[in-house]
């Protein structure tokens, strides 16, 4: 008889997401991406850091102040880092599974890669511009962006 209880689609993908957050080194937020084939085979995952060669100890984390001091001009974004982290060839189709919904930049490159489905965990800065900018572009380019439905189920790892 098999085991009753296993994690379903959805909560194994979103929780590779969410593990793969846990690489980051962003003291403040934490965004991890997962992207799957429509066989249910993860092709890449990503989580929001500095590019290659681009030491995390000498450019800044900080959220405030002059904007070259801040960490906004050099953090990639988890779900470009999946998308160019693939290196299978096209995209075109896949579900991405992400712990934010994306921003207006991900947002473009989501659509140009040819995902069509986007599933996110927090959508924590909804109505702001660049989430409506997103919301916007997905809505004309016919990419579904679906909220993930926690099933409140515990995951524990032990490292």
């Amino acid at each position: 008889m098999k085991r009753d209880g296993v994690l379903t689609w959805d909560e194994y993908f979103m929780g590779v997401a969410q593990l793969s957050g846990m690489r980051s080194k962003d003291p403040s937020t934490q965004v991890g991406a997962c992207i799957v084939s429509d066989k249910n085979k993860i092709l890449s995952m990503g989580y929001n850091g500095f590019p290659n060669g681009c030491s995390d100890d000498d450019f800044p984390w900080d959220r405030e102040g002059e904007e070259l001091e801040t960490k906004y001009p050099y953090v990639t974004h988890s779900e470009l880092n999946a998308i160019l982290n693939y290196r299978g060839g096209s995209l075109e189709g896949t579900k991405l599974y992400v712990s934010l919904f994306p921003c207006n930049e991900c947002a473009k490159a989501i659509i140009q890669a040819g995902i069509k489905t986007v599933v996110y965990d927090s959508d924590k800065y909804n109505g702001t511009p660049a989430n409506v900018a997103s919301k916007r572009m997905f809505d004309a380019a016919g990419v579904e962006y679906i909220p993930y439905k926690r099933s409140g189920k515990a995951v524990r790892i032990e490292v």
